[in-house]
């Protein structure tokens, strides 16, 4: 055999040499990098969980969470006139103290989350008693809008910046009504959802 037919060999091995260890260096690399986004995958749904779980913490004087329709019940049973969406008075400081209490609840949102791409949405949906009225969908939104009016007649905020507000009105539609006819007036009621729009997740 010509040595320069040795000297092929030798530097062909070489090179096959050099090449597994780049690719050896390349998949450790990967590995690591992979390892990596899975940690922060984790992590960041860890996140998503607790910005989710956030909107618990309002005051369960005040409301019972229906953890089956990611929702907010008032416990106090609101009541109306037939075919009115005018709050009676005997209604009003509770809920204020409603009112008052999401605000409070925002505002720490506001505050634990301001360095995250974190917004909320607050629906006040309004619903009618199955009673054959005929304006029943119109009715709903104007007693969910009546509630809206009240707490900012009282100054109760929510900055729009972080928190869109929808008002919203189900008629005698919608889900988890109650059921039965004597039960059919407690479907006139307030729901609200609090509902956290997630951009970026910072760890």
């Amino acid at each position: 055999m010509s040595k320069k037919t040795n000297f092929f060999w030798a530097s062909y091995a070489d090179l096959m040499t050099s090449l597994f260890f780049i690719m050896l260096v390349l998949f450790v690399l990967t590995i690591a990098m992979m390892k990596r986004q899975q940690k922060a995958t984790v992590e960041q749904l860890k996140r998503i969980v607790e910005i989710q779980n956030s909107v618990k913490e309002l005051d369960k004087r005040y409301f019972y969470y229906q953890d089956e329709y990611k929702r907010f019940s008032l416990k106090k049973q609101i009541q109306f006139d037939p075919a009115k969406s005018t709050i009676k008075p005997e209604y009003k400081e509770y809920l204020l103290e409603v009112g008052r209490n999401i605000e409070s609840l925002i505002k720490r949102l506001q505050t634990k989350y301001q360095n995250n791409d974190i917004k909320y949405m607050i629906i006040i949906e309004g619903m009618s008693s199955n009673d054959n009225y005929k304006y029943n969908d119109e009715l709903s939104y104007q007693r969910a809008l009546s509630l809206l009016k009240l707490w900012n007649q009282s100054s109760i905020y929510f900055d729009p910046t972080f928190c869109e507000l929808q008002i919203a009105g189900s008629g005698t539609k919608g889900v988890g009504r109650f059921e039965g006819i004597k039960n059919e007036y407690k479907n006139q009621q307030f729901l609200i959802q609090i509902i956290p729009k997630i951009g970026k997740i910072e760890n």
